[in-house]
C-alpha cells in the first residue's frame, strides 16, 4: 500500500459555520509533514474526515488511494493519535493495547514491541487511569504503531511530554519518516516543528494557506530583513523609520529592519552618527514565518492584536 494521505477539495459545514472550504493537500512518504493553523482553521475536522469520523459534504480523503471506511484492519494502514484520553482508565496500558491488537488480528508480541518502543516497559502493567498526560501520549503513540502502518497521523504528540520526552518524540518522528512512512503531525508548537518537520501545510479558515518545505518557508520569511545590533536603539529606530523602514525591537540592543538594504542602513546610521556593532541578514524562525502567513486567518482576536482564548 502506498504511504500517502491525499486530501482533495474537502468542504464541511456545521450549521452556519464553514469548517472546511476546499481543503486540499498531500502527505508524502519519507518525511514529517507539519499541519498547523490557528484555532478554528479546520485541522481537527480534516483529521476526523480522514479517519471517517466525520463525513465531508464534498471532496475526498484517501489513505494510500483508498477511503478509511474501505480499509480492512485499518491499524495496518494508518495509525492515529487524536485524543490521548480516549482509553479505559481501569485497564492496564498493556491490556488496553492487547484489546486493540485483538481487534486487528495482531499478536501479544507486537504489543510488547511497541510498549518498549515508546518507553513504557516499566509501567505497562499499571492502570492507564493513573498515567500522567505525557505517559498517555506515549500510550497513544504505541496504539498508533500497533499495526506497523505506512501512514501515521498524530495530533499534538508533544503535549504533556517533559523535556526528555520532547527530545525523544523529535527523533522518533524523524526515524519513522526515514523508514519511508508518511507522517502527519498537527502542532501549535512551531519550535518543535522547526526541529522535526520537513514539510509544512499551513491552514486558515478551512483552506490551505501554504504548502511548502520548512526551509523554503523560513527563507521566504527571512528575505529583505536585516538584524541590527546597536547601543543607541531609540535613535536608530527613529532614523530608520524616518527613512521609510519598518523596524521592530527584538532585544535590548537588537532591531529587525525591513524595507532598506543593508548598505542603505549603514549609510543612514553613519550619516546620523548612530553607533552600531553588527549588521546581518535576518534568519526568521518558523514561528515568525507562521505568524506572517496566518495573520489574516485568525478567527478570534482580542483587542490589541492578541488572539482571544477559546
Amino acid at each position: 500500500m502506498e504511504a500517502t494521505i491525499e486530501v482533495a477539495g474537502l468542504r464541511k459545514r456545521f450549521g452556519e459555520t464553514t469548517a472546511l472550504d476546499g481543503m486540499s493537500f498531500i502527505v508524502e512518504p519519507g518525511q514529517v509533514t507539519g499541519f498547523v493553523g490557528p484555532n478554528g482553521a479546520g485541522k481537527s475536522t480534516t483529521m476526523r474526515v480522514i479517519l471517517g469520523l466525520d463525513a465531508a459534504d464534498e471532496g475526498t480523503a484517501l489513505i494510500g488511494g483508498r477511503p478509511y471506511t474501505s480499509l480492512r484492519n485499518p491499524l495496518r494502514h494508518i495509525g492515529a493519535l487524536l485524543d490521548a484520553a480516549a482509553l479505559q482508565p481501569s485497564r492496564t496500558a498493556r491490556n488496553h493495547l492487547l484489546w486493540l491488537a485483538h481487534s486487528q488480528g495482531l499478536t501479544a508480541e507486537r504489543v510488547d514491541e511497541v510498549i518498549e518502543q515508546v518507553g513504557l516497559g516499566s509501567v505497562a502493567r499499571r492502570r492507564a487511569g493513573g498515567y500522567s498526560l505525557g505517559m498517555r501520549q506515549r500510550l497513544g503513540i504505541a496504539a498508533a504503531l500497533l499495526g506497523d502502518p505506512p501512514v501515521l497521523m498524530l495530533d499534538e504528540p508533544s503535549n504533556g511530554l517533559d523535556p526528555e520526552g520532547i527530545v525523544w518524540i523529535r527523533g522518533f518522528l524523524r526515524s519513522l519518516a526515514a523508514q519511508g512512512r508518511a507522517v502527519l503531525v498537527s502542532s501549535h508548537l512551531m519550535s518543535e516543528l522547526q526541529d522535526t518537520a520537513d514539510h509544512l501545510v499551513v491552514v486558515g479558515r478551512g483552506r490551505v494557506v501554504a504548502d511548502t518545505s520548512v526551509a523554503e518557508l523560513i527563507a521566504t520569511a527571512s528575505r529583505d530583513r536585516v538584524t541590527l545590533r546597536t547601543s543607541a536603539r531609540s535613535e536608530a529606530m527613529t532614523a530608520l523609520a524616518r527613512a521609510g523602514a519598518t523596524v521592530a525591537a527584538t532585544g535590548r540592543d537588537t532591531l529587525t529592519v525591513s524595507g532598506l538594504a543593508a548598505e542603505e542602513i549603514v549609510t543612514l546610521l553613519s550619516a546620523d552618527a548612530v553607533p552600531f556593532s553588527e549588521l546581518a541578514a535576518h534568519r526568521a524562525t518558523l514561528e515568525e514565518a507562521y505568524m506572517d502567513l496566518t495573520r489574516d486567518a485568525v478567527e478570534f482576536r482580542a483587542p490589541g492584536g492578541r488572539k482571544a482564548a477559546r
